[in-house]
């Protein structure tokens, strides 16, 4: 599809240093040839990859424009299977294609999404990539867990961090469950000590967390239909089981990071001006929240880390 127009920069991230340093490396054709894009958000992150790309590929020396996700000289590297592992097949792959010379524009862009899942062998092909890169050729790696990547990577390209909140999340149902979160955690702040008000907001726990369920699976099933229709055709099934793996890791990360802003708003004017028990209790649920976000990053189920969390609050504010 033909394209005129830059792909924008994320809202959040258009005017700010990070991408001015890029479009004037850009501008100059003074870009390194590896960058690590670092940040909490990996849809945001693939945002700046694109526009990146978009930059690089569609310039005046261009024989054709294209979106940079149907551009001849723009690869993608994602992980597969059930496992969502990079492979050294798939690394080799990638490889052999930036070695060949561009089709349209003067340059290539390879953009290696979850760059932290490439396996040893992987990472080490890619070392060697690295230590001789191709010419023309920029790669772009993109990841929220930098420190999972080998130090040897790391320390061979260019970090750019965007430790920013990404956009809410639009999903059926969610502008509900926070709003039922927070009248939760108000009656908690109110006190639970009475049997019957800690029954209630035991209810409330498993009410919460099966609704949740819910609105992930829904919001899940809506960003891999939005993002199948942009996709190369000839993505084999088990890196297509991988990216919708990848959308429902993304989002429950999101989610839980609304969850963490609505706690946080609830607890700050508190914090300020409540009893001393009241302060603990606060801070041990936030610690739990952090400790929930903790567990979802080593994949453990979304639903037991939520039951985990709440049940934890209960048990912080009924002991108040």
């Amino acid at each position: 599809m033909a394209t005129s127009h830059p792909a924008p920069w994320p809202d959040a991230l258009a005017g700010t240093p990070a991408i001015a340093v890029i479009d004037q490396a850009i501008a100059r054709k003074r870009l390194s040839h590896s960058l690590l894009l670092t940040g909490c958000d990996h849809v945001a992150l693939e945002q700046v990859a694109l526009g990146i790309a978009d930059r690089l590929l569609n310039v005046p020396g261009s024989s054709a424009n294209f979106r940079p996700e149907q551009h001849p000289d723009c690869f993608f590297l994602r992980p597969a299977g059930k496992m969502r592992q990079i492979s050294a097949d798939a690394t080799r792959a990638l490889i052999g294609k930036v070695q060949v010379s561009a089709t349209v524009a003067p340059r290539k862009v390879a953009l290696l999404h979850e760059a932290d899942r490439m396996n040893l062998a992987a990472s080490n092909i890619f070392l060697k990539t690295l230590e001789e890169p191709p010419a023309n050729t920029t790669l772009l790696l993109l990841t929220t867990r930098p420190y999972a990547l080998l130090p040897t990577i790391r320390s061979r390209v260019l970090h750019f961090r965007f430790p920013f909140a990404a956009a809410p999340v639009a999903a059926d149902g969610w502008n509900a469950w926070i709003t039922d979160y927070r009248a939760w955690i108000e009656k908690l702040s109110a006190g639970v000590g009475e049997k019957k008000a800690v029954a209630d907001s035991l209810f409330g726990v498993y009410g919460l967390t099966a609704r949740f369920g819910t609105v992930l699976e829904a919001a899940t099933a809506e960003e891999w239909k939005r993002q199948k229709a942009s996709l190369p055709p000839e993505l084999e099934e088990d890196e297509q089981v991988a990216i919708e793996t990848g959308i429902a890791n993304g989002l429950r990360l999101r989610l839980f990071a609304e969850i963490a802003a609505a706690t946080r708003a609830h607890a700050w004017p508190r914090l300020q001006g409540g009893d001393e028990a009241s302060r603990r209790a606060l801070i041990a649920t936030i610690e739990r929240l952090e400790h929930a976000v903790g567990l979802l990053r080593v994949n453990l189920n979304e639903l037991a880390v939520l039951e985990h969390f709440l049940l934890s609050s209960l048990r912080v504010w009924s002991r108040r």
